[in-house]
């Protein structure tokens, strides 16, 4: 494998748990691991983190969302430290928002090979260990945020 390539580390990142109507929370399969995951990724430069997660959930899943609240703050390295097959790194913290989805519908992307709605309680076998965090504090009958 070649050696990371440190300039373009990236140091934050939107992710959205989206739960519909019955409650399931839509997933998608990424294509550079294969796993179920929560849809998210980079902030861009001049982007807000509430404006980054539409975007990432609408080129990831099809779906317009908007932002319900926030559900935490995430930098535990162990779960936000990505080191992916070209060798480049992504050491971020994640800002997790709940979502509501307000249109459009499912469709695959080049990051994404299945979107689908899930039962929380019977998750698709491949979900991102890294988001179960995440989805459990969504999930959490409490109203302020967590930080983890």
């Amino acid at each position: 494998m070649a050696a990371p390539d440190f300039s373009r580390l990236r140091r934050s990142a939107a992710c959205a748990v989206v739960f519909d109507e019955r409650g399931w929370v839509l997933l998608h399969r990424r294509t550079d691991n294969g796993r179920w995951a929560l849809p998210g990724g980079a902030i861009e430069v001049g982007e807000r983190a509430d404006e980054a997660v539409v975007r990432e959930v609408m080129e990831e899943t099809g779906f317009l969302v908007e932002v319900v609240k926030l559900v935490g703050v995430y930098s535990d390295p162990v779960h936000t430290t990505i080191v992916y097959p070209g060798g480049d790194v992504n050491a971020y913290v994640a800002i997790c928002f709940e979502c509501r989805c307000v249109g459009e519908e499912a469709k695959l992307s080049d990051e994404s090979s299945a979107v689908g709605w899930f039962d929380p309680a019977g998750l698709p076998e491949g979900f991102y260990a890294g988001h179960v965090p995440r989805l459990a504090d969504a999930l959490a009958p409490v109203e302020r945020a967590f930080y983890r």
